[in-house]
Formats: C-alpha cells, sequence, structure tokens
C-alpha cells in the first residue's frame, strides 16, 4: 500500500494545470495591487517596499487560490499546451509590435506617464514647483490633458490600479512591454474559463480568436486598463466556478474569488457595473442555501443544487461562498473607490454623471440582495410559469436583433453642454472631414456598436454566440441547468447590453474598440465555442459529419477576426517617441525652468518634460482663440524665472513661435504611424504623425 504522501507527489492532470495557469494571471495582479494600494496611499510606492509587501500577498493569494483545486477542466496535454502556445506567441508578438505612446495624446500616454511618475517617485499628487517660476502667477498652468490642477498639485486621471502594474514594468525596465505581457495572460485566462465552460476541446479555439481580435491587439500593445480589467473579471469568475467546485471550499474560495472581481473597479471605474451581477449571484447563494435549511432538504432547492453540497454541511459552498463572495466583492469594489476618492477625486467628479447614477444602482442591488436573502423561503415558493423558458431564450433573439437593425431605427446624437463635450464635438467634426463623411459633431454612431462586434469577431461568432444564450437561458429558467453558467452568462450578458447600448467613448477606431475589450469579445467568443459544441452535438444526434462541422466552425470563427486585424496588425503606431523624448530631455538645461507658450506642445508635453525629464514645467496661459500665449505674459514669467535662479526654456511647436524669445533650435522632429480614425468602417490601415518641438532660451 502506498503512502498518502506518495498521492500528493504525482504529476498533475492537464486539465488542473490549464486550470492553475489560468487563474494565475488574477491572482498575481489581485496580489500586487492589493500590496501597492496601501502604499500608494501613504506615499510609499518604492520597489523594494513594494517588493517585500508584494511577493508574500501573491503568494498567499496563490496558495489559497490553487491549495487542493479540484479538477474542474477535462483537458488533454495537447490542448493546454496549445493554448500556452496561443498566450506565449500572443505576448512575443505584441511585444514585437508595440507601441511607444509617450506624448500625451489619448490615454495611454496618460496611463504611461502616471506610471512613469509613480516608478520614481511613489507617491501622489504631483508638485506643480511653482517655487521654480517665482511662484504662483495667474498666467501658469501646471496641468493638462489627462492631469488635474488641484491646490497647487497635479493630480492624474483614471484609477491607480493599471499605473501601479505599468510602474512594476517600469521597474524592470520593460514599461513599453508590460502591455504584452498582460496581454498574453489574458488569452491564458479567457482560455481557462472556456475550457471551464465550455470544455477543454474548445479553450485553444477561444484562446486563439480573442488572441486574433483587433481590438485585443490594439490594448495589448500600449497602456490601456482594458486588458487588467479583463484579466480580473475573467479570473473572478473563473474562480467562482472553482469555489462552487470545491466539495468542501470553506471561507477563503468564496472570499478570494470576491476580491479578485471586485478590484477590477480599483483599475476602471467602469467595473462597478460590471460587477453588479455577482453582487446578485452572491445573494441568490445565500437564499439558496438559507431556503434549503428552512425547508430541510436540498431536493427542493430551484436550481443549482448540487453546486452547493449536502444542506447542514458547513464546509459545503452554500454556508460559506455565497457571504464571504460578497463579502470579498465589497471589499475590492471598495478599495477601488477609496483610491478614486484619495487619489483621482477630480476624475469622480468628471465621470459624476455617469458614476452617481451607478453608485445607486449599486446601492439598490445590495438592498434588493439582502431583501431577497430575507424572503427566501417565501420566495422559493413560487415556480415560474412554462412558457418563461422559450420567453427568456427568444428576447436574447430579439435583443440582439434590435442592436442589428438599430442603425436603420436610431441615430444616436449628444447635444454640446460642457467645454469637454465641444472639445468631443470638434475631434468628431475633424474626423468626419478627413473620412469624408457629413459634417455633425454631435453625432456618437453608439448605433453602429453590433456593428462594431461584426467587424472584430465576425458574423458567425455574433450568431453562435446569440445561439449558444438563448439555450442557455432556456435551460436555466427550466431546470436551473447548467447552474455553472449562471454568473458568467449574467456577466456576459449585462455588460454587452449595457455596453452596446451607451458605449460612452469617441467613436473613431480603433479607439472605440478598446469598450468591447474587458467582457463583450471575450464573453461573446466563449459562448460562441460553447455553442459550436452544442451545434456539433446536435450534428452527431442527427447522424451528421461531426468532425467536419467542427472544422469548418472554427473556420468561421478565426477567419473573419483574422481578416479586419490584417491590415494593421504588422504596423506597430507611435515608434520612436522614446528616443525623440530621451533626445528632447538631453537638450534642456539641468537647471531649466519649462515654460510652454503654444497650445498643442502644451497639452502634449507638460506632463512629459516634467515626469521624464524631471524639470519643473508649466504652461503660460493661452486666451481663446488663440495658438500661443500673449508675449508680456512669456517675458513677465521669464524674469520672475531668473528672480528665482533658475534657467528660464520656452517651448513651442514651431520656430516663429519661440523665436521672439531667443535663438530657435528644434530638439524633436518626430515622423512616425498613428492609429486610424474611422467611423463607420473597421480600420484597416495607420496615418502618418508628425510632432515637432522647438526651444529658445531667452
Amino acid at each position: 500500500m502506498r503512502p498518502a504522501w506518495f498521492d500528493q507527489l504525482r504529476r498533475p492532470s492537464a486539465g488542473r494545470v490549464l486550470a492553475a495557469v489560468s487563474v494565475l494571471p488574477a491572482l498575481v495582479v489581485a496580489g500586487w495591487l492589493v500590496a501597492g494600494l496601501p502604499l500608494l496611499l501613504v506615499g510609499r510606492f518604492e520597489p523594494v517596499a513594494a517588493v517585500l509587501l508584494g511577493l508574500p500577498v501573491i503568494g498567499l493569494l496563490c496558495w489559497a487560490g490553487l491549495r487542493r483545486l479540484p479538477e474542474v477542466v477535462e483537458a488533454t496535454g495537447r490542448q493546454v499546451a496549445a493554448v500556452v502556445a496561443v498566450a506565449a506567441g500572443a505576448g512575443v508578438f505584441n511585444a514585437v509590435m508595440h507601441g511607444e505612446q509617450l506624448i500625451v495624446r489619448r490615454d495611454p500616454a496618460t496611463y504611461a506617464q502616471y506610471a512613469i511618475w509613480l516608478a520614481k517617485h511613489g507617491s501622489l499628487p504631483i508638485p506643480a514647483q511653482a517655487e521654480a517660476f517665482g511662484g504662483a502667477d495667474p498666467a501658469l498652468l501646471f496641468a493638462r490633458i489627462g492631469f488635474y490642477q488641484v491646490d497647487g498639485a497635479v493630480v492624474p486621471q483614471f484609477m491607480p490600479g493599471p499605473p501601479m502594474l505599468f510602474a512594476a514594468g517600469d521597474w524592470l525596465g520593460g514599461l513599453l512591454l508590460t502591455p504584452a505581457v498582460l496581454g498574453a495572460l489574458a488569452v491564458l485566462t479567457v482560455g481557462g474559463l472556456a475550457g471551464r465552460l465550455a470544455g477543454g476541446r474548445w479553450a485553444p479555439l477561444a484562446a486563439l480568436a480573442f488572441a486574433l481580435s483587433l481590438p485585443v491587439l490594439y490594448t495589448s500593445r500600449t497602456t490601456f486598463s482594458e486588458i487588467p480589467s479583463l484579466i480580473l473579471l475573467f479570473g473572478g469568475l473563473a474562480l467562482v466556478h472553482d469555489a462552487l467546485s470545491r466539495p468542501r471550499p470553506g471561507w477563503a474560495a468564496g472570499a478570494l474569488a470576491g476580491l479578485v472581481t471586485g478590484l477590477a473597479v480599483l483599475v476602471r471605474v467602469d467595473a462597478l457595473r460590471d460587477v453588479l451581477p455577482v453582487l446578485a449571484f452572491a445573494g441568490l447563494l445565500i437564499a439558496m442555501r438559507r431556503f434549503s435549511r428552512t425547508d430541510g432538504t436540498a431536493g427542493s432547492l430551484p436550481v443549482g443544487e448540487e453546486a452547493l453540497g449536502e444542506p447542514g454541511s458547513r464546509g459545503a459552498g452554500g454556508p460559506w461562498v455565497g457571504p464571504w463572495l460578497l463579502a470579498g466583492v465589497v471589499v475590492g469594489a471598495g478599495a477601488g473607490v477609496l483610491a478614486a476618492y484619495a487619489l483621482s477625486r477630480p476624475y469622480l467628479a468628471y465621470l459624476s454623471r455617469s458614476v452617481n447614477p451607478l453608485l445607486a444602482i449599486c446601492a439598490s442591488v445590495m438592498v434588493l440582495t439582502v431583501a431577497g436573502t430575507v424572503a427566501a423561503p417565501w420566495l422559493a415558493r413560487l415556480r415560474l410559469p412554462r412558457w418563461a423558458a422559450p420567453a427568456g431564450a427568444w428576447l436574447v433573439v430579439l435583443v440582439m436583433t434590435g442592436f442589428a437593425v438599430r442603425p436603420w431605427l436610431q441615430t444616436v446624437h449628444r447635444e454640446v453642454t460642457t467645454p469637454e463635450d465641444q472639445v468631443t464635438a470638434t475631434f468628431i467634426q475633424k474626423t468626419q472631414q478627413a473620412d469624408r463623411l457629413p459634417i455633425d459633431g454631435t453625432r456618437l454612431y453608439s448605433e453602429l456598436s453590433l456593428h462594431w462586434v461584426v467587424w472584430y469577431v465576425g458574423l458567425p461568432v455574433v450568431v453562435l454566440a446569440t445561439v449558444a444564450a438563448a439555450v442557455l437561458v432556456r435551460r436555466l429558467l427550466r431546470s436551473g441547468e447548467p447552474f455553472a453558467w449562471l454568473l458568467p452568462l449574467a456577466v456576459i450578458g449585462w455588460t454587452t447590453v449595457t455596453t452596446l447600448l451607451r458605449p460612452e467613448i469617441t467613436p473613431d477606431h480603433p479607439w472605440a474598440s478598446r469598450r468591447l475589450v474587458p467582457v463583450v469579445i471575450p464573453g461573446l467568443i466563449v459562448l460562441a465555442v460553447w455553442g459550436l459544441g452544442w451545434v456539433r452535438d446536435r450534428a452527431r444526434e442527427r447522424g451528421y459529419g461531426s468532425r467536419w462541422i467542427g472544422i469548418a466552425g472554427c473556420l468561421l470563427v478565426l477567419v473573419p477576426p483574422a481578416v479586419t486585424s490584417i491590415g494593421t496588425a504588422f504596423t506597430p503606431v507611435e515608434q520612436g517617441e522614446q528616443a525623440a523624448v530621451e533626445a528632447m530631455c538631453a537638450s534642456l538645461p539641468r537647471d531649466a525652468s519649462v515654460l510652454i507658450i503654444e497650445r498643442v506642445t502644451g497639452d502634449r508635453f507638460t506632463q512629459v518634460v516634467r515626469g521624464m525629464c524631471g524639470l519643473p514645467t508649466a504652461q503660460i496661459r493661452i486666451e481663446t482663440g488663440n495658438d500661443t500665449a500673449p508675449e508680456q505674459d512669456v517675458r513677465r514669467v521669464v524674469e520672475r524665472v531668473r528672480a528665482a535662479g533658475r534657467v528660464p526654456v520656452v517651448l513651442a511647436a514651431e520656430e516663429r513661435q519661440v523665436r521672439p524669445y531667443g535663438t530657435p533650435r528644434q530638439v524633436m522632429g518626430l515622423v512616425t504611424r498613428q492609429d486610424e480614425r474611422s467611423l463607420v468602417d473597421p480600420p484597416n490601415g495607420t496615418w502618418w504623425l508628425r510632432i515637432n518641438v522647438w526651444m529658445a532660451t531667452p
């Protein structure tokens, strides 16, 4: 008879390996954020402190998440190797084709500059250093696009989660390669969830379809927040699945799954919407267990009784997973809200029109969850009518059909009411002019949202996902099975519908495609591969060649996204920015106080010079309708800089703009490629981008 320890040393099954490696990304990301946030809040987010605290926290989360992991995936070694190979290939490819968006034009450079500041200084807010300009002056602006000026300091826009991750990459010497690494981890995560829900044979297909999609390539090559958010959300769904699959999970499994999912709010404030179904699901688990104890038998539960274990079993999923899942989500999301309030309050104020209603919805869901849990014994006596199951399935089809025909029924506009709206309207007008479309700055093109999805994953994936969702909804409403699909389907369905209804993003592509990355694209792909398996099984039952149906289905899933992506997949954008910025920094005197006197240069370079060159930087206020600052203001501030014992340096975009203040010298002349701006068609190329910076030393 073999000793017990011998069995523990056996090689783990292929399915268990896939299950483990697909949740590791979420556990590592969550552990780093849990350790990093307190350090950032106290102004000590530094390499040594972060590593000394981060590694034990990551180790603890990995131990809790992987300890006694059950067989939740049936997979072969080849299938696991295929998923890992797709992830590794995607990481290498995107690393080679990575962008260098450091000059602040849109969000990626804002995230990059935020991360660079954290990597160098480890604290917020960013000092404005008004004393380097002779003190405060009405003409001085210290914050531009992506940064807010608050009480003599500069506050970065956005949530701190992504910059904390990118800062770790900067410490390792690879800030611009970090997105490719995260993209590879996201491929693993999506493949792992597909393996759990659709079976190991479909995991490589889901991973490859996801990796080929243009929005995934786009957000895996530069510093966006969508990929880290996806890792936490889908990793959290996988952890919930694993927790409910354990025979005796204990409290840690549910709490960990909730914490990982809730921490998505620390990455993107929009994730508050995405985690709402998790709150409701946790309440459902609590209510189901409460009813089972009141009734005295698990057999009377309306849904999912086998997922919860035997009634009264203290270690079973029911008593622990539900309440601790709820607690974990609240703690994780609460950490995100706390970080936003403490570190980026102006950003919350800017988003108040959408965040305040979302917070109210979250509170309502919590109240309804508590009320449903209390009323569980009475609610459980209700039984859905027979027509509910087919009606739910047809509702799925009708909703997707409505989104498909929406462009012929509605044209979405947004009236200009704020300065930010005016900036967006002007941008849309310029893009329409470049694309030779009718000029209307109020157009949002949101009615095309489902068509965006078809561009990037293909019509077959959308159709298969719709069929899968309809079949799953029918089964869940009829018998409560497959219970494992309930939470993923709720998250995917809820977020897909709300995102397609109101994308809330500037509608040029590939820019707008990022809105589909955290849930919509991976969610529809996971549904589609399950749907393909369902179609294959039905064909086999009817005597058709299931093998050829499977091969044709795989081609239908993979070819359309590959065709869309091929136009831009091999063209990296904004290459050369890092070298150009470093050369510009080397041209500036070490004791300089930099004054930017031209509007576009101020928007692009105020934080770049401050963060990467390490020099006090400000823009001189520019009057409405002008491109450069009044000369009398410039000369007054120049004299104040001299009086402070520093060297004044003037920057602008053109030689003529700096000539009045000294001998012009060009310190940047970058020619590179930028993303296309397409409004009604999928992007299929890139545009030229020229950036010039001239300097004068008065």
